[in-house]
């Protein structure tokens, strides 16, 4: 399924995003709305619309596992003593893009 949003748009490189760091599975970019001094957007580059969206099987976990531990590295290597993740579910829960992404955030 082709990922029609602006996170899409921005692995597809039809959009600038100041990207700060990308491997074959992820990419992390700072926001653009910052609520924070340090606000990056970590997604995977599959298309999955919503963490509600994952399978709940091995795979799904190992999947959430590696975008967790990529938040983590992207926060070591800007050298974040404190930091908080957090990711919206659904319309409900305050997710405005609907791909998966996990907010890195800090003001230490």
């Amino acid at each position: 399924m082709e990922n029609p949003t602006v996170f899409g748009k921005i692995i597809r490189r039809e959009l600038p995003a100041s990207i700060v760091y990308e491997d074959e599975e992820f990419i992390a970019f700072k926001d653009i709305r910052p609520r924070s001094k340090v606000h990056i957007l970590v997604c995977p580059k599959e298309y999955i619309p919503t963490l509600a969206d994952y399978p709940d099987t091995e795979e799904g976990a190992l999947k959430l596992g590696r975008l967790m531990l990529t938040a983590n590295r992207i926060a070591k290597q800007m050298g974040l003593e404190g930091y908080f993740i957090r990711i919206h579910v659904g319309e409900k829960g305050g997710q405005e893009v609907f791909h998966v992404h996990v907010h890195l955030r800090s003001d230490a």
